[in-house]
């Protein structure tokens, strides 16, 4: 802690309070899934178990701020508005005080979409939960945001770590990682909400950071552990961090691997195996609690798997997955007959989709972006290519990255196909690849590198100036959205 320069704080301040005004702005509950987060939370607080159902049927109070905020009539129609008038505010206040103290909680165990998913993000967001019981719904679901807006600092505070970790001749770089990433809309506007996503993020960026810092110094008895218990803390935080468990045992192997020829077979296999074991530990007690309850053993994975097997599918499935990120190639079948995925599922989501994906720019907006996207992208190749020597000494960790990468991608993809063909594109969101983001950090420091020793510094002086930018005409999208 000591040794991590004043730059790094300050990038993680300025990803706090970034998230935090994208809390402030965004309406309650017109957040991605955020009632069935709320009543997940709820259901842990007041009855102090996990959810058993995933139907819409939340508590008395919550049911209520829907109502008095006219949460459906906003959400997926853009012509209309969020509250505004001062009756609408004065009812809402009332109707929340009336049931603060007295309202009680369904017993159906229902939190919605959101009941599949492991307990760790929402116990501790419990916390805030009970310190604004006094204040009802409202009050209870901003200071939770808060804690997601804390959680996008603790990101933006290991994606400056990792890119300092992976380019040590560049401390210039690592801020503008740091700074790009603090201000990128798509992480801030998922942190200023209450979503699982957002402690995700936290942790992959810490495992990124692990693993950088391995391969650059080895693999150390505590460096071990702390992948173990990250990858322990991700498998209860959200099903989503399957898709980097692939990466994080190629990496395991291959660190392992490299100390056991440095310092005996004995060190290396000592490592990698107390990483594994508490890796796995609530890897075991998820298949259990699933056999216990007479479900399938691997749970959404296990559906998956199933899904593929049944439908005999698995060519279609890998063309589908390909299509979904990739341009289609000669021979495949055509999976998205009306859209293009790679440009208006993911750049176009990053440049601008918040809300429940009806807040968004003009399609010239998207266009324009493509300008700075690619000389970024240029930047970047051209600083890889004169450094292609360092990249074949560093093959092994850049292969954990690349297999931490397309775990996720295939992920995404695989829960994707599960509604194909009736649904093409349903499932992919942007938000799902944001445990990414260190890597998009990376490429923003080898772009400012790239520009060269002279404009180097101008570049990444630019690279900041333009997420600032792209950051607050973000918000003030989502205002005029939802205020105007």
């Amino acid at each position: 802690m000591r040794s991590m320069p004043l730059a790094a704080w300050i990038c993680a301040l300025v990803a706090c309070l970034n998230a935090a005004s994208w809390s402030l702005i965004t309406p309650p509950f017109q957040a991605p899934d955020e009632q069935a987060h709320f009543a997940y939370v709820e259901q842990l607080a007041r009855n102090g178990r996990l959810p058993t159902s995933s139907t819409q049927e939340f508590a008395p109070d919550e049911q209520l701020a829907f109502e008095d905020l006219d949460v459906a009539g906003v959400s997926l129609q853009p012509q209309h508005h969020t509250i505004a008038s001062e009756a609408q505010q004065r009812k809402l206040e009332g109707d929340m005080a009336r049931v603060a103290a007295a309202s009680s909680i369904s017993d159906k165990g229902a939190a919605g979409v959101a009941a599949s998913q492991p307990p760790l993000y929402y116990t501790l967001e419990v916390i805030p939960y009970a310190v604004g019981a006094g204040g009802g719904v409202l009050d209870q679901l901003a200071l939770m945001r808060l804690l997601s807006a804390l959680m996008c600092g603790v990101t933006v505070l290991f994606v400056f770590l990792f890119v300092r970790e992976a380019l040590p001749a560049a401390p210039r770089a690592w801020t503008v990682a740091g700074l790009g990433a603090a201000f990128m809309p798509a992480l801030a506007s998922i942190c200023g909400a209450v979503n699982p996503d957002a402690m995700l993020c936290a942790l992959s960026a810490a495992i990124f950071y692990c693993f950088a810092r391995a391969f650059k110094s080895g693999l150390t008895p505590r460096v071990a552990v702390a992948i173990g218990v990250l990858t322990a803390a991700g498998l209860l935080t959200k099903l989503n961090f399957l898709g980097l468990v692939p990466g994080v045992v190629l990496g395991l192997a291959l660190l392992a691997r490299r100390t056991a020829q440095e310092l005996g077979p004995r060190a290396g296999v000592r490592a990698a195996a107390s990483a594994f074991a508490i890796a796995a530990l609530p890897a075991c007690v998820y298949v259990l609690a699933n056999l216990i309850s007479h479900h399938h053993a691997l749970g959404i994975a296990g559906g998956v798997i199933g899904f593929t097997v049944s439908h005999r599918s698995i060519s279609g499935e890998l063309s589908y997955i390909w299509q979904l990120y990739l341009p289609r190639l000669p021979g495949m079948r055509v999976d998205f007959a009306d859209i293009s995925p790679p440009r208006d599922l993911w750049f176009n989501g990053f440049v601008g989709d918040y809300g429940f994906e009806d807040t968004f720019f003009p399609r010239w907006v998207d266009n324009l972006a493509l300008i700075p996207a690619l000389a970024i992208a240029a930047l970047a190749g051209r600083e890889l290519c004169l450094r292609r020597r360092e990249l074949t000494r560093r093959a092994a960790e850049l292969a954990t990255y690349l297999t931490l990468t397309v775990g996720l991608l295939v992920l995404v993809g695989a829960s994707a196909y599960l509604s194909f063909p009736s649904e093409a594109a349903a499932f992919p969101e942007p938000r799902y690849l944001l445990p990414l983001i260190p890597l998009f950090g990376g490429v923003l420091a080898l772009a400012a590198r790239g520009a060269g020793g002279r404009w180097s510094t101008a570049a990444g002086v630019l690279i900041v100036v333009l997420f600032f930018a792209h950051d607050l005409v973000s918000q003030l999208q989502v205002i005029a959205r939802y205020y105007g």
